[in-house]
């Protein structure tokens, strides 16, 4: 994926080509996050304090490397790199074999000199992620500092250890001050033709970036080509039939899917309670349809009485149980970690680690982030309880579910209350019911696994994949890596024999 990608955004041809693969058509396309950015210690998220480690039980370290080394390093097309890449916030805890440092990516010479671009042999633009430089005000906010391992250094130290580790480009930083300041630093260090020089070197994998994409030359756009690409019916089509492929059929109990279309659908209201999003700003509560009614009045007749239906259309989404960390809680006495629940009920973390594998922050007087013995549930709780009810209500006529999932989720909870179970990762609400009538067949298949429960979570290592014990539902199918179904039953292409582990 990786490859295909980026050799699509860099590869021009034609006369578009000005030289090896590289031209007018070509966009500079920067990966993320090496060396990996998906072992953060009980899949807490690293844009916050209260996930900045990264961590390898499994010792599996090199094999998050491989979309890069073998992907995106590695390309089918002329232009042969990807022309930037990015570091991601994490430590990668206890893996730097030469200097033995827990800091950052972006400040780690080991992963991005020894390891990116000596042994990996990347010559592209390496670039920070966003604020990486800034100061660290508290561990749960999203819009703060976040130079992890690095928090007692003065903002121009930051600077110039990150461009000693082998980075060009600061993102996200438009203050020239702290890296006149790094060169200074350097400068007093090694002298000024090794600093000269160590800045020339970025500026050339920089600059190259712009004369390869024919930028230097004509830096503008075409408003009337721009026109004809963007929103084209060609691409449009395109994007639209990706959706549909993107889905996954996890269960169609007496081949209840397609539905013929005209019939008479009951759809729940969703209740949304109050909360927080992604950037930490609060969110309202609210009570309306889940999906657009006018599309869903486009395929079916719509009732508000679930004796009238035929079928009910219930729409949720994954278990949301919060980023793994709770300010409440810190009020309480505790450390403020929680766990990340996959499951909407109430879950209690009786089987965790007793002491997490790393820990440490200034604004922090402890190193164990354990959060076992600690209960959670979902904040989006009443997704769970609009499938019971809506069972109930149903009274053995079917109740197809559609989960917009982001996260793998425990199923158990209401997989025997659903005759169909149809998963999207963010689609139009049109091509869940092209898929829900039969317009399309679903084709697409799990890319992770779905855990059986809680415990076989928590016993999964962060670094190693394919290690948990995957949910099985009432008709003997599990939902494993590489499952999915279609009208005929389960899918059993090249793709599955290609992927699916052994």
């Amino acid at each position: 994926m990786a490859r295909a990608y980026v050799d699509g955004f860099q590869t021009s041809t034609g006369n578009k080509e000005i030289a090896n693969g590289w031209g007018y058509n070509s966009v500079n396309a920067m990966v993320k996050h090496w060396p990996g950015g998906g072992a953060g210690e009980g899949g807490r998220d690293a844009h916050y304090g209260f996930g900045k480690y990264a961590v390898y039980p499994g010792k599996n370290f090199n094999q998050h490397f491989i979309p890069f080394t073998q992907g995106a390093f590695k390309l089918t097309g002329k232009t042969q790199m990807a022309a930037a890449v990015m570091p991601y916030y994490t430590i990668s805890y206890n893996q730097d074999t030469k200097n033995h440092e827990n800091v950052a990516n972006n400040y780690n010479s080991y992963i991005i000199t020894d390891l990116l671009r000596k042994k990996y042999k990347y010559d592209g633009v390496v670039c920070t992620d966003w604020l990486v430089t800034g100061d660290e005000t508290a561990v749960d906010i999203f819009l703060t500092g976040k130079s992890w391992g690095v928090e007692k250094m003065s903002i121009p130290a930051r600077h110039y250890k990150i461009l000693m580790a082998g980075v060009d480009q600061f993102g996200g930083n438009n203050d020239m001050g702290p890296v006149i300041e790094a060169y200074n630093m350097g400068v007093k260090e090694h002298g000024e033709k090794f600093m000269r020089e160590r800045f020339e070197v970025s500026a050339v994998r920089l600059l190259k970036n712009i004369f390869r994409t024919g930028l230097f030359e004509n830096p503008y756009l075409d408003p009337e080509t721009s026109s004809k690409i963007v929103g084209n019916a060609e691409y449009m089509k395109a994007g639209y039939d990706a959706q549909l492929k993107s889905m996954v059929l996890l269960k169609n109990k007496s081949s209840v899917l397609p539905l013929p279309k005209n019939k008479t659908v009951y759809v729940p209201k969703k209740f949304t309670p109050a909360g927080r999003n992604f950037l930490g700003m609060e969110t309202p509560e609210k009570l309306d349809y889940p999906a657009n009614m006018n599309i869903v009045k486009k395929y079916f007749n719509v009732t508000d009485n679930p004796d009238e239906a035929d079928y009910a259309l219930v729409f949720i989404s994954s278990p949301n149980s919060g980023l793994g960390y709770s300010s409440e809680d810190v009020k309480k006495g505790g450390n403020g970690y929680m766990p990340v629940s996959l499951q909407y009920g109430e879950y209690t973390a009786t089987s965790a680690r007793d002491t997490s594998i790393a820990g440490g922050d200034p604004l922090e007087n402890f190193t164990n982030r354990s959060y076992k013995g600690k209960t959670v549930k979902a904040i989006n709780i009443t997704d769970l309880l609009m499938v019971t009810e809506t069972y109930a209500k149903m009274k053995g006529k079917p109740v197809i579910v559609s989960v917009n999932m982001s996260n793998p989720m425990v199923f158990g909870e209401f997989e025997k209350v659903s005759n169909a179970i149809l998963v999207n990762f963010g689609v139009q609400d049109q091509a869940i019911l092209d898929i829900l009538t039969g317009n399309a067949e679903p084709s697409g298949l799990l890319p992770l696994q779905m855990p059986a429960d809680m415990q076989t979570v928590e016993k999964q290592k962060e670094d190693v994949p394919h290690d948990i014990q995957c949910y099985k539902d009432s008709e003997g199918h599990v939902y494993d890596f590489g499952y999915g179904l279609n009208w005929k039953g389960v899918i059993k292409d090249a793709r599955v024999i290609k992927y699916k582990k052994k």
